[in-house]
C-alpha cells in the first residue's frame, strides 16, 4: 500500500487545486485560510482595515476582553454577514470559567463555533492542557463545535481529536512571542495523525513564518499580534493573506528534495566545447 502521509490530497480539510482549494471546518466550506483577532490595534478603524486586508472570513474575539455593556462595543459593528465570529476564552485559566464564558456566548447567540483556551501560567501564556481537555469534554457534551488551543503536543491533539473536537489548535511558540514555529517536527507529526483540520495558533510573527506553517501541511493559521502590532498592521494584514497563500500553493505542489551536495540546473549533456 503507497505512504500518502505526505500527500496533500490524503489530508484532513484539504481542498482541490488551484480555484478549489476550499477546505472544512465545523462543517462550513472556506477559501481563506487565515483566521484573525481583533485585540491590540488602535482603533475600530484600524481593525476594520486589517480585517479587510487580511482576506480573513473567520474572526475570533475575546469575549473576557470586551465590554458588552457598551453601545459601540466590538460586536456592535462586525458584520455577521460577511466574518463568521469565533468566539474565545482568552484570560480563563480554569475549566469552569472557559465553560461559563462559552455558555455567555450562547446565550448572546454569538455562536456555537468556538475558541477554548485555558491558560495554565500568565508568564508564559502556555495552555494548560488537563484543564483543556477537561473543558472540552463538557462543551463538547453540551454540542458546542470546539477548536482547542493547546501545545504542540500530537498525543494531546490526538486525545482532543477522538474526544470529537472540530479541529486542534497548536502553538507555534508563545502567544504575542512573534518568535515563529519552534518544534516544526511536532506540527508535523499532529498533520500526519490528524482527522480533522489542524490550525497552528499563536506565535507567528511575520509573513514567511505563515508561508512555513502552511508547507508543513496545516489547514490554516491564526494571529492577532503579528498584525495588530507591525509597524504598519494593514499592509501586514496583506502580507499574511499573500504569505497563506504562498505556502498552501508550496505544499500542494510540492517541494524539491533536499540534498548535501550540488546539483547543476543546467544540463551536463551536449555543451558547446
Amino acid at each position: 500500500m503507497a505512504d500518502t502521509r505526505h500527500d496533500p490530497s490524503s489530508l484532513p480539510g484539504h481542498g482541490g487545486g488551484d480555484g478549489d482549494d476550499t477546505w472544512t471546518l465545523a462543517g462550513r466550506t472556506l477559501r481563506s485560510r487565515l483566521i484573525v483577532g481583533t485585540g491590540k490595534y488602535r482603533d475600530a478603524a484600524q481593525t476594520k482595515a486589517c480585517l479587510e486586508r487580511s482576506g480573513a472570513e473567520i474572526v475570533t474575539v475575546a469575549l473576557r476582553r470586551v465590554d458588552l455593556s457598551a453601545k459601540d462595543n466590538l460586536l456592535s459593528w462586525i458584520d455577521r454577514d460577511r466574518y463568521l465570529l469565533l468566539p474565545n476564552t482568552a484570560g480563563c485559566y480554569t475549566a469552569d470559567e472557559a465553560v461559563r464564558t462559552l455558555r455567555l456566548a450562547r446565550e448572546l447567540g454569538i455562536a456555537d463555533l468556538v475558541k477554548l483556551e485555558v491558560i495554565g501560567d500568565p508568564t508564559t501564556l502556555l495552555p494548560d492542557n488537563e484543564q483543556t481537555l477537561l473543558a472540552a469534554k463538557i462543551l463538547l457534551d453540551e454540542g458546542f463545535a470546539v477548536l482547542p488551543y493547546v501545545s504542540d503536543d500530537p498525543i494531546v491533539c490526538r486525545k482532543l481529536q477522538e474526544m470529537g473536537c472540530a479541529a486542534v489548535m497548536p502553538l507555534a511558540a508563545p502567544i504575542g512571542s512573534g518568535l515563529g514555529i519552534r518544534n516544526p517536527h511536532n506540527i508535523r507529526f499532529i498533520v500526519e495523525q490528524a482527522t480533522v483540520p489542524v490550525i497552528v495558533d499563536a506565535g507567528v510573527g511575520t509573513a514567511s513564518d505563515a508561508a512555513v506553517a502552511m508547507e508543513l501541511g496545516i489547514d490554516g493559521v491564526l494571529m492577532n499580534t503579528a498584525i495588530a502590532r507591525a509597524r504598519e498592521p494593514e499592509r501586514m494584514a496583506e502580507a499574511m493573506r499573500l504569505a497563506v497563500i504562498a505556502g498552501r500553493q508550496a505544499f500542494l505542489a510540492g517541494r524539491m528534495p533536499m540534498q548535501a551536495h550540488a546539483n547543476a540546473s543546467s544540463p551536463t549533456v551536449g555543451l558547446i566545447e
